[in-house]
């Protein structure tokens, strides 16, 4: 594949839509290209719309069938109940905060293990690198809505977000390239179809697969 070549399967690539051949070599350049993985990163909110926009659409209803009359009136009754939701969660977490508060380390792995709806946090900072990292997932229906924060100063280099789930498996939740000299942290949004209470942990990692940070359980 030639180096033109591999700049344009960027949004191939973010879609998930390229081969694993093909996949496995854009990686190799995405490690080596800044411009690309910024790219990558960018076509994150299209590629989870799209995902969620599968997810939704029965298998027997056309891609391209037309909207029912109804459709807006549906829509907006999704709205108001997404927001209703949004507000229950906001106050799920300002009880856990003060539940934090009173009941000291017994309390945290209380919050962190009741249940798959509840939100997921955690800080950690690796002595091996000197990255540190923040987590913070929310429940959002079809998984987890992912906030993030990296003081990374060991660039430059492509970086990924792993959600790693109880069962083994593993979810990319962002890409991002970390530039040569970097002080100032990095933050950014992702998503990832398990629910917060089925991720065991996140690992911030190179694109070639080395561990900069764990955020969670060993």
């Amino acid at each position: 594949m030639r180096s033109l070549e591999r700049h344009r399967d960027v949004g191939a690539y973010a879609l998930g839509v390229l081969d694993e051949a093909d996949a496995f070599r854009f990686e190799d350049h995405l490690a080596e290209c800044p411009g690309c993985a910024a790219h990558v990163t960018g076509f994150g909110p299209t590629a989870r719309q799209l995902l969620l926009y599968r997810r939704a659409t029965p298998r027997f209803v056309h891609p391209a069938a037309r909207p029912g009359p109804r459709l807006l009136e549906r829509l907006t009754g999704e709205v108001a109940r997404r927001r209703r939701a949004g507000r229950r969660r906001l106050l799920w977490a300002l009880a856990a905060c003060a539940v934090l508060a009173v009941g000291g380390p017994a309390a945290t792995a209380l919050a962190r293990h009741t249940g798959g709806a509840g939100p997921l946090s955690a800080a950690a900072t690796d002595a091996r690198t000197g990255v540190r990292a923040e987590v913070r997932a929310t429940d959002a229906g079809w998984g987890s809505e992912v906030w993030l924060r990296v003081a990374d100063r060991t660039g430059p280099h492509a970086c990924r977000l792993v959600a790693v789930g109880r069962d083994g498996s593993e979810q990319t939740v962002a890409t991002w390239a970390v530039r040569p000299g970097a002080v100032r942290p990095a933050t950014m949004t992702g998503g990832a179809a398990l629910r917060p209470g089925q991720i065991a942990r996140f690992e911030v990692r190179t694109t070639d697969g080395r561990r900069l940070v764990t955020l969670g359980p060993p």
